[in-house]
């Protein structure tokens, strides 16, 4: 890879008249002072093993990002220029081919899903660039999140791996490839026990799609969505928290022309319960597209199963808001003061206040004009300017519905408000909060 020059190091901070300020400044002097800004050739080591005797190579995205060329070195001492066939950054998978003169070892994948929680595990890589090197272990953990993508659900091992170890295989007890190595947790930059890699049921429908097309093509549903926190799950009367809560729906897109709506909880996906919200992306993207599936939502305490047929994932595309036209000022309402647990001061959405907070023509609701401090509220960090659209699915549109519906929700015995807000823009989210006695 080329890179160019870094700015020049500068010079030590010295005590006042130390005997090597007159060295350091004479260095210094004759360095100028100028930044080396020539480019220079820098290179960097990774792991990757073959799957198709024809040359075909797996290794991690981040191994050969940026690179301006791509070397894979074999066993037997033997080199050979790869090029780049496809990568996929959010999973960081890539797929390299070499033009070998003869039929290369190719690995095989096995099943990631079979793996359990203490099964032996080996990993295989370039530790440090000493060549080939096995470490073993177990599987310390499955489906981890370490919030490093969209579409993680990694092993955990604490089979040895480190620097130079990114792109290489692990291996179950039959030889199998059931994990790509990828990431460590480490606060010296060495192994520490805690590994993760890829699994190979993810591993392999990218890699084929990579194969196939250059590229990525996943199924796309078109929904924002949050975690279902406890706290959520009391304001939607749930036993328990799961599932996955749409914030929001992309307009004209499969979950809004299927009927999904802001405040449904997807509860399964394609005849698969979604137990947590992470879940709920990489479902989707493993589909393909314009297949219809089934999706089950809680909507107001009840379940729904709901046809959708999935779109593309790049096709999603964001509107541009029309300019608003100016319009009359008028005087703004008092605010009204919603006295008790939620701490806010609420007013109806008027022209005046719309254009205070430079809030969408589209957002209707109630908006907060001051939150008190120390109120739950602030702490579920509302401000001025959000949009209350709804509370625990009824809409509200005065001050007075807002007081109404919290009332009703202490009556019925909740102890949580769930608020669905609408920011300016009109991004929605929900928030809950406690209601006191």
């Amino acid at each position: 890879q080329t890179v160019t020059g870094s700015q020049a190091v500068p010079p030590p901070k010295l005590p006042d008249g130390s005997p090597f300020q007159d060295f350091f400044d004479e260095f210094f002097d004759q360095k100028g002072g100028e930044s080396d800004s020539r480019p220079r050739r820098v290179q960097s080591l990774g792991s990757g093993f073959v799957i198709d005797s024809s040359g075909i190579i797996i290794t991690n995205n981040h191994v050969i990002d940026g690179a301006d060329e791509i070397t894979a070195n074999f066993n037997d001492g033997s080199k050979l220029r790869a090029t780049l066939i496809g990568r996929d950054a959010k999973t960081d998978i890539a797929v390299l081919k070499v033009e070998a003169s003869k039929p290369l070892v190719a690995l095989a994948f096995g099943d990631s899903d079979v793996l359990r929680v203490g099964d032996w595990v080996m990993a295989i890589g370039n530790p440090f660039g000493l060549g080939g090197t096995v470490t073993a272990g177990i599987v310390s953990a499955r489906n981890r999140d370490i919030n490093s993508g969209p579409y993680e659900n990694f092993i955990q091992t604490d089979a040895a791996i480190n620097r130079g170890n990114s792109g290489g295989p692990l291996f179950n007890m039959d030889g199998e490839i059931v994990g790509i190595n990828t990431a460590i947790i480490s606060p010296t930059g060495g192994s520490i026990g805690i590994g993760f890699a890829i699994p190979s049921k993810t591993a392999v429908n990218v890699i084929d799609q990579l194969r196939q097309f250059g590229e990525t093509r996943r199924g796309w549903l078109g929904v924002r969505i949050q975690d279902v926190t406890d706290e959520i799950a009391e304001g939607l009367a749930m036993d328990a928290p799961s599932g996955a809560l749409v914030a929001g729906v992309t307009d004209n897109g499969p979950a809004a022309e299927a009927g999904i709506e802001p405040g449904d909880v997807i509860l399964e996906f394609d005849g698969r319960k979604v137990a947590a919200m992470h879940e709920l992306p990489r479902m989707v993207a493993d589909e393909p597209i314009g297949k219809e599936v089934e999706v089950v939502v809680l909507r107001k305490g009840k379940q729904e199963r709901i046809k959708v047929i999935l779109g593309r994932l790049d096709e999603a595309e964001v509107a541009a808001a029309a300019p608003e036209p100016d319009k009359p000022a008028e005087p703004p309402p008092a605010p009204k003061i919603v006295s008790g647990p939620l701490g806010l001061s609420l007013a109806d959405l008027s022209p005046t206040l719309r254009d205070q907070y430079s809030i969408k023509e589209d957002v209707v609701g109630v908006v907060v004009t001051d939150v008190a401090d120390g109120s739950v509220a602030a702490e579920k960090r509302v401000q001025a300017g959000d949009v209350i659209v709804e509370i625990s699915q009824e809409r509200v549109e005065t001050p007075s519905d807002v007081e109404t519906r919290i009332e009703a929700l202490k009556k019925d015995g909740r102890k949580s408000a769930l608020l669905l807000l609408a920011n300016k823009n009109g991004d929605l989210r929900f928030v809950a909060v406690k209601i006191a006695d």
